[in-house]
């Protein structure tokens, strides 16, 4: 008999342990921003993702799926609705419970307006300079720490208070590993609050990852330098962030957006740019019909290659982020050598 009510109670308190330290039900948008998060996870739990497969935020449509993994989450990590605009009404009617955390938001962040104008067409938000380059001068994780408190409640709006219109700025934030890095802390701060109990964990993780952001920061600078200097056109205008970090040269995108089909006009711009600059190669990307790349590079010496900024064709998990930036980089030194 006292054997069974050692087990019994061995039982007990191994469930309210197991309960005690369950993971926080987390969903992330996309797979660049999910690859951070279950970086910062790793141990404690898996985020759920919503915009998987080859699918792009840009033309992406809520399964049923989604909006039950939204409705359960305690977490949601987004861009913000300058990106994932499907997702803006989901998570003000199926979220109301969770902390919704536009990353878009974090501190630290370098944030570029859209180019506009000759070969970048489209936009009225002003000119690239004048912003500001705190994410390249993060330093390490501890001195992070002591100013990240200083909007220690910014995350947790229900998605209200939300104070930039959407497309003010490129929304491609992650293809800068610095900031990658902003996003990975307030990813940090965000799961240490909803979840103290594995706030040890998400620590070690965190810095684990900026560490290897640091590595990889050096080896794209170390890949890409051969061809700094090499003109190439982008099929939409998403890789400022990797310009502006690595100082590639991108002279013009066929589209602004992939949702916007440019027009004989257009094509006709972009094919007269190749040509007047020698670009070296035009990208396409994996999501969305080559056939555009292939009418601008006719009659051209222009090659033709493929870019993925939100990483279409990698499986998700914490070392797409990597392989997602180590590919930008590669694709570029090989099309352009």
């Amino acid at each position: 008999m006292k054997s069974f009510a050692t087990l019994l109670f061995a039982s007990v308190a191994m469930i309210t342990s197991s309960n005690a330290m369950a993971a926080p039900n987390v969903v992330v948008s996309i797979k660049p921003i999910h690859s951070l998060v279950a970086a910062v996870m790793a141990g404690v739990g898996e985020p759920a993702l919503i915009v998987d497969g080859g699918a792009s935020p840009h033309t992406y449509n809520l399964k049923p799926s989604n909006a039950r993994a939204i409705e359960g989450a305690d977490v949601v990590f987004w861009v913000g609705d300058g990106l994932e605009k499907f997702l803006e009404k989901p998570l003000q009617s199926l979220g109301s419970k969770a902390t919704i955390v536009e990353l878009d938001d974090a501190k630290g962040l370098e944030k570029l307006p859209f180019r506009e104008g000759g070969p970048f067409e489209g936009h009225d938000h002003g000119e690239h300079e004048g912003h500001d380059h705190a994410a390249h001068d993060h330093g390490s994780h501890e001195d992070h720490a002591s100013h990240e408190h200083e909007h220690e409640d910014k995350h947790e709006h229900k998605h209200e208070g939300h104070d930039h219109d959407e497309g003010e700025f490129d929304m491609h934030l992650w293809l800068d590993p610095a900031n990658a890095k902003a996003m990975a802390f307030e990813i940090e701060k965000t799961l240490i609050t909803a979840d103290p109990q594995n706030a040890q964990t998400y620590q070690q993780n965190t810095k684990k990852l900026i560490e290897n952001l640091d590595a990889l920061d050096k080896e794209i600078v170390a890949t890409v330098a051969p061809v700094k200097d090499k003109p190439f056109i982008v099929f939409h205008d998403a890789y400022q962030y990797f310009e502006n970090r690595y100082g590639v040269k991108t002279v013009g995108s066929i589209t602004v957006s992939p949702e916007s089909i440019p027009g004989a006009e257009r094509i006709k711009q972009i094919h007269a740019k190749v040509k007047e600059l020698n670009a070296t190669c035009v990208f396409a990307e994996p999501q969305f019909e080559p056939k555009l790349v292939n009418v601008v590079i006719e009659g051209t010496n222009a090659k033709s290659a493929t870019l993925d900024p939100e990483a279409a064709t990698l499986e998700a998990g914490p070392d797409l982020y990597f392989k997602l930036m180590r590919g930008i980089a590669t694709s570029l030194k090989n099309c352009l050598s």
